[in-house]
């Protein structure tokens, strides 16, 4: 064998080497990428993988981006004034679902739009937006923003709690309720953190008027 015919072995030997390198390093991007994806959005991973048909690859996508678009977000503090008015608005919110549950999940559907708003995030105009960017930093808490928003712009639901004749819409909005205060109060924190549901274990359940609590629903 020629000394060309060597070198020319040995180059394509390199190039081999040098392609496989980097198909297998793209491979371990991808599975480590996959893994501080899931680690990351927790709950939120499998519902993009769920809407996505079981397509893991198109879900990663997906919520790529919205690191890409929303995981620089730095949250803006809430003047004394404004937490109180929150605070009291969702009060009132609480307090309105033994009458009318309707208005009750409406208004907590527009007061953590509102929040989330004046916290820094995409303004209330932008649902989806909004959302996407809540996903990132609050992933463990953000579906109840969605079942709030869901709740109340479904017609469908029962109204008449008091009456004995508690539909099952009145139940999904209780529940509504319920799942999206654990948001609310994680906007309202001074620093936001992004703690798993469990974490609400170590705290004391608050019971309003409405039987509605920061931990369950209260059947009376």
């Amino acid at each position: 064998m020629s000394t060309v015919m060597i070198i020319a072995l040995i180059v394509v030997v390199a190039v081999l080497v040098v392609a496989a390198a980097a198909v297998l390093n793209r491979k371990r991007l991808r599975a480590g990428g996959g893994r501080g994806l899931k680690r990351r959005f927790g709950p939120e991973y499998d519902r993009a993988v769920a809407r996505h048909d079981g397509d893991t690859k198109a879900a990663e996508r997906d919520l790529g981006e919205r690191v890409k678009r929303h995981g620089s977000l730095r949250t803006r503090p809430l003047d004394p004034a404004a937490r109180e008015q929150f605070t009291v608005r969702w009060t009132v919110a609480q307090e309105r679902f033994v009458d009318s549950p309707r208005e009750a999940v409406t208004e907590a559907d527009r007061l953590i739009a509102e929040l989330a708003g004046a916290r820094g995030f995409p303004d209330a105009g932008h649902y989806e937006d909004q959302l996407d960017a809540l996903s990132v930093h609050h992933s463990h808490h953000v579906h109840g923003y969605r079942r709030v928003h869901r709740a109340a712009l479904d017609t469908t639901g029962g109204e008449d709690s008091r009456a004995g004749t508690d539909h099952g819409g009145t139940e999904e909005m209780r529940a509504a309720m319920i799942e999206a205060r654990a948001l609310f109060d994680a906007l309202m924190a001074e620093q936001h953190t992004d703690r798993a549901p469990a974490d609400h274990g170590r705290h004391t359940p608050r019971k309003s008027s409405t039987g509605i609590t920061h931990k369950g629903v209260q059947h009376g």
